[in-house]
């Protein structure tokens, strides 16, 4: 499983609105501005409307208002910012798509609609009637959109998340370390009573593994998700928690977990649920789960 996989196998996100996705502040959508690469992420600062040069587009016919921040990269634009209201519309709209045309491709790009600059807006747009605006950020160039349900649809998935964020690494989900696992007869199981003695031979045969929120397994092949089957699973009495950027840092170097030692607190597990509780001990020469309950 890749990282992108293992996010998606989680009913938190996998559920997750595509609102919800993008108000994430791990929101980040790679994108290019011309010929540069860059990261469409929420901007830091939101700009105020009064300060922005105000657009009216089309993304495939559907009116969008388009506020767009002074920024020096628009070098001819930004010599008559101050006096933009100055200027007769077809010439300051003709500045705008000379200079700004590398932000437009990137909007259409990434809203996947063909976009059209209708002109420049007329009139605020503040109060009551005030539509919602979704501020971005792209290298130096600092704009807010319209927030309709075309752009939230398109930008709020699951491939736009920097899982490198620490917002998403920290997050944590319940783990359980397994030893080993064998077969056994249910009738055999059900027979189970405090002090019985169960052979557990296969543990130390293989490395220990984490059982990730029942979803997911983090082991020297990495990340693979869980398989169900009719096997009994000696795991570790108490839980413990991992976070989301251990599992992604488990894609490509494996955890190496401590093996199991004797007197340690164990459980069986089948199917989901717990079998027996006990400790490992040894009869014998072997390794036994010694039943207490």
């Amino acid at each position: 499983m890749k990282s992108l996989e293992i996010i998606s196998s989680l009913p938190q996100w996998a559920k997750a609105s595509p609102s919800a996705i993008l108000d994430s502040p791990a929101f980040m959508m790679p994108c290019r501005i011309g010929d540069e690469t860059s990261e469409l992420r929420h901007a830091q600062v939101e700009p105020a409307e009064s300060e922005s040069l105000a657009l009216s587009v089309e993304f495939g016919g559907e009116p969008h208002d388009l506020l767009v921040a002074r920024s020096p990269r628009f070098a001819e634009l930004d010599k008559v910012w101050d006096s933009r209201s100055e200027l007769p519309e077809p010439i300051l709209v003709a500045l705008v798509e000379k200079e700004c045309g590398p932000l437009f491709q990137m909007l259409e790009n990434a809203v996947r609609k063909q976009m059209r600059l209708v002109g420049v807006k007329k009139g605020g747009s503040e109060g009551a009637e005030a539509p919602a605006y979704l501020s971005l950020q792209a290298s130096d160039i600092v704009f807010s959109l319209t927030r309709s349900r075309t752009v939230v649809s398109v930008l709020g998935t699951l491939r736009n998340l920097d899982l490198s964020h620490e917002s998403i690494r920290s997050q944590t989900l319940p783990a359980e370390c397994e030893y080993a696992a064998f077969a056994a007869a249910e009738a055999d199981l059900a027979t189970l009573a405090p002090g019985d003695a169960v052979l557990v031979q296969e543990v130390g045969t293989v490395a220990p593994k984490l059982v990730v929120d029942g979803r997911f397994v983090m082991d020297t092949n990495g990340v693979t998700p869980v398989e169900k089957d009719a096997l009994v699973h000696v795991r570790a009495a108490e839980g413990r928690e991992v976070s989301l950027g251990e599992a992604f840092d488990a894609v490509d170097k494996p955890p190496t977990l401590p093996p199991v030692e004797q007197g340690a607190q164990l459980k069986l597990v089948k199917d989901g649920r717990i079998v027996a509780s006990g400790r490992l001990d040894k009869l014998a020469d072997q390794l036994a789960f010694i039943v207490e309950g």
